[in-house]
């Protein structure tokens, strides 16, 4: 098996386009994933361009802050956050700063702190603050889980912020970015890492997909994406990289995810608009958060926006996919992200007693319609962008919107 391997690596090197190559595959039975390999070497030679089309930060940040940006659901969330005089607001994913513009623009006389980890974004960020906006704008870069560190840096302290919000997610600089590696509709460096080269330590998606085991690659999948076939597209990508060479751009890991489906179980994907779906999406986004640890990240920063935001204080959070709002509904419904999803009356009283005795309290149940002490939710049911929006802008097609205000009785002068 070893030698069969090297063969078809030796001849997927030098006799790609030839007749015999797939003719050899055949015989082997790995017909499809020779030809997605034929296919993959035309693109790979594309690939090498992109390194040198853009030289620096400033050519980036020229690049994307001139685009055309529409800002998801901005009406509902200027609407929310009602910016008044002398209030410090922070936007946790600044991106092409298509809120932020909006919130400072609205009042002349607020603050905005940019948070964003993106080098791209900060960019962009700091021209906007030297040519329009000055003090009023303040880019800050890092993760979620920097915030703390960042606004401790410029003075600032807990329980002063007027509002936060949170746009999760890719940024649509990013997904447009062939460069970057985030989309499956543009070829480029299978890399995905929202930091950029800002972490050179960082691991790209290239770098999961050809060192990770199958079972390892299945789980990513699996948990991040909420893939179904999960095992048999981690064993298209094993047997792949196994057989022929190293994966190392999108279109290449689109090709092989394609591969992994037979073409009625391709047709029969559909997105969120009972559309026509490519069968590598649900990988894509499953790497992405695994390579940028993006639900731990979300995580951790709601919980410093807590500590943050002042009682009456407000919090935006939208999100464009399950994993991301299940987090922000538990955090402001105050439930533990370990609880089981759909537990039952008599496991939820289960937990609850155990809870109250790791704490040294009598075991007390826990009741049904357990409601969280610090924040206070606007609308029961979330906030969905208009068919207008979706027009203008089809990738918030997916995108809903929670907004709460923090409680009064819920101070922490730490």
């Amino acid at each position: 098996m070893a030698s069969m391997r090297a063969g078809l690596l030796m001849m997927c090197k030098s006799r790609v386009f030839d007749g015999v190559f797939t003719q050899f595959c055949h015989k082997a039975k790995h017909t499809k994933l020779a030809q997605c390999a034929t296919a993959n070497i035309g693109i790979r030679n594309v690939s090498s361009s992109y390194n040198s089309s853009i030289n620096d930060e400033d050519d980036a940040m020229f690049l994307h802050g001139n685009k055309l940006h529409t800002p998801v659901m901005l009406d509902e969330v200027l609407e929310f956050m009602s910016p008044s005089e002398n209030q410090v607001f922070v936007d946790m994913t600044f991106g092409a700063g298509g809120h932020s513009k909006a919130i400072l623009d609205a009042c002349p006389k607020t603050t905005l702190y940019a948070l964003d980890r993106d080098p791209v974004a900060i960019a962009v960020a700091k021209q906007l603050s030297s040519k329009c906006y000055g003090d009023r704008l303040v880019p800050l870069e890092g993760k979620f889980s920097d915030l703390g560190k960042l606004l401790s840096s410029h003075n600032v302290r807990h329980n002063s912020i007027d509002g936060v919000l949170i746009d999760a997610g890719c940024s649509s600089m990013q997904m447009d970015s062939a460069e970057r590696g985030f989309s499956l509709s543009k070829d480029g460096p299978l890399d995905m890492r929202m930091d950029s080269n800002r972490l050179p330590h960082q691991p790209t998606a290239a770098d999961v997909v050809n060192a990770l085991s199958e079972i390892d690659i299945s789980k990513i999948l699996k948990m991040y994406g909420e893939e179904r076939q999960a095992r048999k597209i981690a064993r298209a990508i094993v047997q792949y990289r196994e057989t022929f060479q190293p994966i190392a751009t999108t279109k290449e890991l689109a090709h092989i995810v394609s591969c992994a489906f037979t073409h009625r179980e391709a047709r029969k994907r559909k997105d969120k608009l009972s559309r026509p779906a490519h069968s590598a999406t649900k990988t894509f986004q499953a790497l992405r958060i695994f390579v940028n640890n993006e639900l731990n990240e979300l995580i951790m920063g709601l919980e410093q926006v807590e500590r943050y935001i002042k009682p009456g204080g407000k919090l935006a959070i939208i999100t464009f996919h399950s994993l991301e709002d299940r987090i922000a509904k538990r955090f402001l419904r105050g439930i533990d992200y370990s609880e089981k999803q759909s537990m039952n009356l008599r496991q939820k009283r289960r937990l609850g007693m155990a809870k109250d005795e790791e704490h040294g309290k009598p075991g007390m149940p826990m009741e049904e319609g357990h409601k969280n002490t610090v924040w206070k939710q606007i609308r029961k049911k979330v906030v969905i962008p208009t068919d207008d929006d979706i027009m203008k802008n089809p990738r918030a097609r997916s995108a809903k919107l929670r907004t709460a205000v923090k409680c009064d009785d819920n101070i922490d002068n730490d």
